[in-house]
């Protein structure tokens, strides 16, 4: 492999690992008893993915291949601490990687269908919303900010959360229909 090349393979691994290592931690911490051992999972995962990224079917979704490693290393991991009095059984490591595979669709299908009903509110309401989820604001600014009282400023941004919960909701149900 020329150096560019390699230089282009470890941009785009970066780029796709960077994109799914929320979901491939939250993946292992469900295999693992701590979150020091989903870490630990996590970074011999990403040891793994880049040495074996040469062979990584392209038609495959990255994410789904890096939890089949994730699972994988995850039972070296328990193997490897086999005395601690914490460790899981690998049926039951099975159930819990299969029921976390079935739960990150369902966290996809809901955050698709979150972005979609925020598109739908009202620029102020939305603006709302976001500026409430915002790091460094707090709900008592933000109604200072607007002019409300706290409580009225609360009432009204758990209606939209309300709102919010609804549509994702049926939309969830309707792409579920329709599947």
């Amino acid at each position: 492999m020329s150096p560019e090349s390699a230089n282009d393979a470890y941009e785009r691994f970066m780029d796709l690992f960077v994109r799914h290592e929320g979901d491939l931690k939250r993946f292992a911490r469900s295999l693992m008893p701590t979150w020091h051992d989903a870490d630990e999972v996590v970074q011999q995962v990403a040891l793994v993915a880049w040495r074996k990224f040469e062979s990584f079917d392209k038609d495959t979704e990255f994410f789904r291949w890096l939890c089949v490693i994730a699972r994988f290393e995850a039972l070296a991991y328990r193997r490897k601490m086999a005395r601690d009095r914490l460790v899981f059984s690998e049926d039951l490591m099975s159930l819990m990687a299969e029921e976390a595979t079935e739960e990150q669709d369902c966290r996809e299908q809901e955050s698709v269908a979150l972005e979609n009903c925020l598109k739908k509110l009202p620029p102020n309401q939305r603006e709302l919303v976001t500026l409430a989820y915002t790091p460094g604001f707090s709900t008592k600014e933000l109604a200072e900010q607007s002019g409300a009282k706290p409580g009225t400023f609360y009432m009204r941004l758990n209606r939209i959360r309300q709102s919010l919960l609804e549509c994702i909701h049926s939309t969830v149900q309707e792409e579920g229909a329709s599947a």
